[in-house]
């Protein structure tokens, strides 16, 4: 008999302002190529949906890798876990928002400005490289993830990646007017595998996206009660920055 997760709980989406003011205690760890590891599947969305700036490869931070480990060995046999996308270069930040931000003006010209930023950033944080309030995927501790079965094929969430429907929303078939068909009751059992593997680990999740985790950054602390973030705005290590630092005067 299918053993069946605990339900989601429907959150409310954080105040942004208040969260922008959690302070970061910057720990320093380094981005960690995803690919790398067995326990996961990698496949980085944006890189092969050819948007420009997307890098080949799903970068994380130490403290989330390790979790990610975690989450990935919690899940049922016959179940992995796909790593979508992890840090984000900022020209991808920023073409993601203004993409959206255009065709939901095209899409509600009576909508206001308010609240297009609104309903945008359900779906994709402004583009920030403040070190006091970075965009949660430019400091690699945001981390998009869906399962796949044991051949690695992807299984039905109920919405796909990035899809900007209300059904998106992590709670969203849990409500008591939601569809109940067999479809829609097997895409809310692996949400709740997906959410009870991920929070069970350390992440929290984004109300709006199903997809979307947390550890680390000011989401991360927002949803979990924690006073500071660990993780501020990061890049990719270059060869140029070591040398750099190797050459300096001592």
């Amino acid at each position: 008999m299918r053993t069946e997760p605990p339900a989601i709980p429907s959150l409310p989406m954080p105040d942004w302002t208040r969260l922008q003011a959690i302070p970061i205690h910057e720990c320093g760890e380094r981005l960690q190529p995803a690919s790398l590891c067995l326990e996961w599947l990698t496949w980085p969305a944006y890189f092969h949906q050819r948007i420009s700036g997307a890098v080949p490869e799903c970068h994380l931070r130490q403290g989330v890798f390790d979790r990610l480990l975690d989450a990935a060995r919690a899940l049922p046999e016959g179940l992995q876990l796909v790593v979508l996308d992890g840090w984000r270069p900022f020209s991808v930040q920023q073409y993601l928002y203004d993409t959206l931000l255009n065709l939901m003006q095209h899409a509600s010209p009576e909508m206001s400005e308010e609240e297009l930023v609104r309903r945008a950033r359900e779906l994709v944080s402004p583009p920030s490289t403040d070190i006091d309030a970075p965009s949660p995927h430019l400091t690699g501790g945001a981390v998009d993830v869906c399962l796949a079965d044991a051949d690695g094929r992807l299984i039905d969430m109920g919405t796909l990646f990035d899809e900007a429907s209300p059904l998106s929303f992590t709670a969203a078939l849990e409500a008591e007017d939601a569809d109940h068909s067999m479809q829609a009751l097997m895409a809310r059992h692996h949400r709740r595998i997906l959410y009870r593997a991920m929070t069970s680990a350390g992440f929290t999740n984004l109300p709006s996206e199903w997809w979307h985790y947390d550890f680390g950054d000011q989401l991360w602390a927002w949803y979990s009660g924690e006073p500071s973030a660990r993780y501020s705005a990061t890049h990719l290590p270059s060869l140029e920055h070591l040398w750099q630092q190797q050459l300096a005067p001592r």
